[in-house]
């Protein structure tokens, strides 16, 4: 089924549940407070959206977000420890397991997109695109040690050495990254700055005349002064990252969705949380605009705010990374709602 048809036979249903009455409802007394985590690519998305739904949140209860990767963010979710995690990439095979031994249950819910954007200090002034390829030559487990030097990568630039920053192996970035370039998502070397707070990396690229690194769109956006994206040669051609090309699936293999995964009990047992989810996909393209990520489209956040009131459980990735799908395939997979019973 096309985007456009599973739009409609979704939004035909009709969106009933109204968030006003969610919020209306008041949380267990005491004070509360309720933790999205994992993703820091997500989190300006998750702070964003707080600040959204601040104002209608029942008194006694806050929102916080936190950045500590996605993969420990669904370290924390399959334990139960978590009510929402941010990710950078789906739920994987092993986590989906962790979830369901300790009956965890959840609910899927695609709330932007990014483009993994390879950046170089503004005073570079030789490198101004980069393909796959050639970042393969640079990343690759076999580089660790041995590629060193710009002209390693490419003969055509000087022989100096090169700094490279890069997510940690927490990372959802670091997972989709390796994943689209090296063909596994732990193929890549260690030599390098690491850290799953994008703010890190992105300083050491500003202060490193020979840096290179890659990390969210989002924090590119928010330093475009200090840093300077490179166009990157992939599927569709060489091409920089915008809003535009991914929304135009043209920045391939290098753009992804981003989700929050939201526990099923917590939904049932804390109405403030379906009303502050909603909240977030009601008014999606200003908070993803906001926080400088790639929004979906308005009819879009519409069909996911459906997904949460059929209550849709699972994931519909199956454990895997979808590397190389155009926006729409992504979607249309990820509003699939007759998956495998083993991922529900």
């Amino acid at each position: 089924m096309n985007a456009a048809r599973l739009a409609g036979s979704l939004l035909a249903a009709g969106l009933a549940a109204s968030s006003a009455a969610a919020v209306a409802q008041q949380p267990p007394s005491g004070a509360k407070t309720v933790l999205i985590s994992g993703s820091s690519t997500v989190y300006p998305f998750s702070v964003a959206a707080i600040e959204a739904y601040k104002s209608k949140a029942p008194r006694g209860l806050n929102f916080k977000a936190t950045a500590i990767g996605t993969s420990a963010g669904f370290r924390d979710f399959c334990s139960g420890k978590l009510s929402i995690a941010a990710a950078s990439r789906p739920i994987n095979s092993a986590e989906l397991k962790r979830c369901a031994a300790a009956d965890v249950r959840f609910i899927e819910l695609p709330v932007a997109f990014d483009a993994i954007t390879v950046v170089v200090n503004p005073s570079n002034s030789f490198a101004k695109q980069i393909s796959t390829a050639q970042l393969r030559t640079l990343w690759n487990k076999q580089a660790q040690g041995k590629i060193q030097r710009w002209s390693q990568v490419n003969p055509a630039w000087p022989n100096t050495a090169i700094k490279l920053c890069g997510p940690g192996q927490d990372s959802g970035t670091y997972d989709t990254f390796n994943k689209a370039i090296n063909g596994n998502t732990s193929d890549s070397r260690q030599d390098y700055t690491a850290s799953e707070d994008d703010n890190v990396l992105v300083a050491c690229v500003a202060k490193n005349p020979g840096a290179l690194g890659y990390f969210g769109y989002d924090y590119y956006q928010a330093n475009r002064n200090r840093l300077r994206a490179l166009a990157v040669q992939g599927t569709t051609g060489t091409v920089l990252p915008s809003v535009e090309s991914v929304q135009a699936s043209r920045y391939l293999p290098l753009s992804r969705p981003l989700f929050f995964y939201v526990n099923d009990q917590a939904l049932k047992s804390n109405p403030a949380i379906r009303a502050m989810v909603t909240n977030t996909l009601d008014r999606g393209v200003q908070i993803a605009e906001k926080a400088g990520v790639i929004p979906l489209k308005d009819s879009t956040y519409r069909l996911v705010t459906n997904k949460l009131y059929r209550n849709v459980l699972g994931s519909a990735f199956a454990g895997q990374l979808p590397i190389g799908l155009t926006v729409g395939q992504v979607l249309e997979r990820s509003f699939d709602e007759h998956k495998k019973p083993q991922f529900r």
